[in-house]
């Protein structure tokens, strides 16, 4: 063998050696990475038949959830996706994924990762096809063709939350934590800040196409709520309540609401503010007040005077002018209507009578701060008031009742009578009580009536009530008497005394316990009696007596033969209607009491008044 020969094979073998050395370095290498790959992420996956882009991205992220999309006008949208945390075992990933599935119904998972990335303005292919499996997932069609759009349809802004224990390594955290998903009230997952590894927002904000922007409204206009502006079922009234940018144009007498045109159709409707809605002589001295929707913000009524408060609007036409109507008609049902408000609201008059504000001025300051608005004055100086919300009509229930079960406050007569007293400083909320020490008599009120259904033995009906033990005072309640002072007069009594009429309304003066007695005319009038008086002194708390004349009680006798329907089937005569019913039955005859007959009825009123 050749010196040389064997100098060149060393020399081979110690090249070759070099390179063996060298191989199994980058082998090694490479298994340390691999073995640190999967120890590290488990869930990975090595080989798959997807795209490149599908596989790292099913690598890095296997669970996106959508929380939000939203859209404003119609022409943007947002999505924000929160990443689940990775998990460090398979058992943990297959007990979230079942907790997902479970929740499938009230949330939507993406599986794919989104990588975003914009330069300079411009839009990348993955940001498009983020976008569209986004779109595809939620379930919109209008989004592809948004997204579709030539120039700069997308526009993309990504944030980054990582929330983690500084005082322990993230993957020791994954191992301790389970991250069960829980519900809370809007379906949404609900994690502690030690299960949110990761939190990744993303916004876009698209520019749709003019069809695609007709689109999206229309699906905002779908869920709208189409609740109507007025309600016509109350047998009493129809009322309407709506609110937004509200503008009341005074010499038109109508409400016109500014409403999105792609959100709401046009609605108009004409409502008479006045609660005898079945009654065309009152309702024909009403103002009609329109009510209508409009989505031409521009061609609305530009406003003269804007409010803070919101508006209430109703009439003192109709029957006003009559005490029971002033209460039944609409001081009843505008305290149930206003009393939410704790006195922040504009009244809206319509047919004022200057007289009427007079009278019951101390009432309507307490029900509002502002001075009322007289609707024909305001529409004769061409003023336009805006509010952020209107009630037309009055919310009344029945004659001098609030139900409690049909007020959106839960209010009741009681509530109203005790603000009647507090509004007017009546001091007495309980009657004089017999046996009580004070050695004082119950003070019983008769109302005296000057023009029809007279007590024509008003003196001797007042010495039997003397005798019996009451105190007596006779009054004749008149229209032109301050309420202040009537008030202070009934609610010093302790019973009130009446032929059926407007006078009884007094009655709401009285201190809760006292009595009111109501003597009914003849003609079949007990109905009436008992739903205009008897049923609201039992809702005020009053104890009621009802005393039903005999025809011999009646001037009717005198007026009619024995024999004649008003005396054989005087109800037969009411399908006659109520004109001839007030006429004939109510305005045609007086009163002649048999005191006899009526002193037992004194003498419950006064046992009524007993100690308790």
């Amino acid at each position: 063998m050749k010196p040389g020969g064997s100098s060149g094979r060393l020399h081979a073998l110690r090249f070759e050696s070099q390179r063996f050395r060298l191989l199994t370095i980058v082998v090694g290498c490479f298994l340390i990475s691999l073995t640190f790959l999967l120890s590290s992420r488990p869930d990975a996956t090595v080989f798959s038949t997807l795209n490149p882009r599908e596989s790292l991205e099913d690598a890095r992220m296997p669970a996106m959830k959508m929380l939000h999309r939203s859209s404003s006008a119609g022409l943007t949208r947002d999505f924000h996706v929160d990443i689940l945390p990775q998990q460090g075992d398979r058992d943990t990933h297959a007990h979230l994924q079942q907790s997902v599935d479970q929740t499938a119904e009230k949330t939507e998972w993406v599986k794919d990762t989104v990588i975003i990335q914009e330069v300079a303005g411009e839009r990348s292919e993955e940001a498009e096809e983020a976008a569209e499996r986004v779109a595809a997932d939620s379930g919109d069609e209008a989004a592809p063709a948004v997204v579709a759009d030539e120039d700069n349809a997308v526009k993309t802004t990504a944030t980054v939350a990582t929330t983690a224990r500084p005082d322990q390594p993230l993957v020791e955290e994954k191992k301790k934590q389970q991250l069960p998903v829980k519900l809370q009230d809007a379906g949404e997952p609900a994690r502690t800040p030690e299960q949110t590894v990761t939190s990744l927002q993303l916004n876009f904000e698209i520019w749709a196409p003019t069809n695609v922007a007709d689109n999206v409204r229309a699906m905002n206009a779908d869920s709208v709520d189409r609740r109507p502006l007025c309600d016509f079922s109350d047998f009493r009234t129809d009322i309407c309540d709506f609110s937004g940018d509200v503008r009341m144009a005074a010499n038109t007498s109508e409400f016109v609401v500014v409403v999105d045109p792609a959100a709401a159709a046009a609605a108009s409707h004409k409502v008479r503010p006045y609660p005898r809605k079945g009654d065309a002589t009152c309702m024909g001295r009403v103002t009609e007040i329109t009510v209508r929707t409009t989505g031409d913000a521009a061609g609305a009524p530009r406003c003269t005077r804007a409010h803070g408060v919101p508006a209430v609007a109703f009439s003192i036409g109709g029957y006003t002018g009559n005490i029971f109507h002033d209460f039944s008609d609409v001081i009843v049902p505008l305290y149930n209507t206003v009393q939410r408000y704790r006195g922040g609201v504009q009244l809206v008059m319509a047919n004022v009578a200057s007289w009427w504000l007079v009278k019951y001025d101390k009432l309507l300051r307490e029900l509002s701060r502002h001075a009322p608005i007289d609707l024909a004055k305001a529409g004769a100086a061409g003023e336009v008031h805006c509010f952020p919300s209107a009630v037309v009509s009055l919310r009344a229930h029945r004659e001098l009742i609030i139900e409690r079960e049909r007020s959106l406050d839960g209010l009741a007569t009681p509530d109203f009578t005790r603000f009647l007293r507090r509004a007017l400083s009546l001091p007495r909320d309980a009657p004089t009580r017999l046996g009580d020490g004070t050695g004082r008599r119950p003070r019983l009120l008769v109302i005296s009536r000057g023009r029809t259904r007279l007590l024509l033995n008003l003196d001797a009906v007042v010495r039997a009530a003397e005798e019996v033990g009451f105190e007596v005072v006779v009054n004749e309640s008149d229209v032109g008497n301050s309420i202040e002072q009537v008030g202070k007069l009934i609610n010093s009594c302790d019973a009130l005394l009446g032929v059926h009429g407007a006078g009884l309304t007094n009655m709401m003066f009285l201190p809760p316990g006292a009595t009111m007695v109501q003597v009914v005319p003849w003609g079949g009038l007990q109905w009436i009696a008992r739903m205009d008086y008897g049923e609201p002194a039992a809702a005020m708390g009053l104890n009621y007596i009802q005393y039903e004349i005999a025809v011999t009680e009646s001037s009717l006798k005198d007026k009619y033969p024995a024999g004649d329907e008003i005396f054989t089937n005087p109800t037969g005569l009411h399908k006659r209607g109520f004109a001839f019913m007030k006429q004939t039955l109510m305005d045609g005859q007086d009163i002649t009491i048999d005191v006899t007959r009526f002193r037992p009825v004194l003498q419950q009123a006064l046992h009524n008044l007993a100690a308790k």
